[in-house]
């Protein structure tokens, strides 16, 4: 195919002038033509820029030295100091769910007691736990018990991260920050639980710093502070 001619002229799109094709530039990109030109003439375009340019703004005048500082410090204001953050204490349990008592749990053949509950998405899910520790999240208002080999996990993962942040009102149980994570104040690597009663509001500091420490240790160590 042969190539098309280029055009000799051009009309100015400002000063709609006929003009040489030499004095525009050429268009750049991949979708430009062999011969495609921009729009105005470069003296328009020249012309416009320095119509439209910014006013030169003067130059400010130089500054006054500083004088030295005094060497006498200043009197401080009287002011009283910020309080120390004080922990408070632990918050109440949610109320104890109605259900059969405790004593009523017993273990089945295979010496273990069923467990219950439903994921994030609304569907259930079944396991089997030791005796000892269906006792614990049943007293810790974390279950409820169905029938005497069976109990019900009250919170899904979700909704268990959501009541202790509400509870706290987002706020570190150890330093008084902003926290937006849960931690176990007796750790699950030494036996804790997921339960209302052993989960507390932490910042990711206090949360990183504590990790497996007992409470104690921690709040002697004065990383809560």
């Amino acid at each position: 195919m042969a190539d098309v001619p280029e055009p000799l002229t051009k009309i100015c799109a400002y000063c709609l002038a006929s003009k040489p094709v030499a004095d525009f530039q050429r268009r750049t990109g991949r979708r430009a033509g062999k011969h495609a030109r921009r729009g105005p003439c470069r003296a328009c375009r020249v012309e416009r820029k320095t119509l439209f340019a910014p006013a030169a703004q003067p130059k400010p005048a130089p500054a006054a030295p500083a004088a030295r500082p005094d060497p006498t410090p200043a009197p401080a204001p009287d002011r009283p100091d910020k309080p120390a953050w004080r922990r408070p204490p632990l918050p109440a349990p949610p109320p104890r769910p109605e259900g059969p008592d405790v004593s009523v749990l017993r273990v089945n053949r295979q010496g273990l007691v069923g467990m219950r509950g439903k994921t994030d998405k609304g569907r259930r899910w079944y396991q089997e736990t030791d005796l000892e520790t269906a006792v614990t999240l049943v007293k810790e208002r974390a279950a409820v018990v169905v029938n005497r080999h069976t109990i019900r996990r009250i919170y899904s993962n979700k909704a268990f991260r959501r009541y202790i942040l509400d509870r706290d009102r987002h706020t570190c149980y150890f330093c008084g920050e902003p926290g937006d994570t849960i931690d176990h104040l007796l750790p699950r690597a030494k036996g804790g639980h997921t339960t209302p009663v052993n989960c507390v509001c932490a910042c990711s500091l206090c949360n990183q710093s504590k990790a497996d420490t007992d409470l104690h240790v921690f709040i002697d160590r004065g990383r809560g502070e």
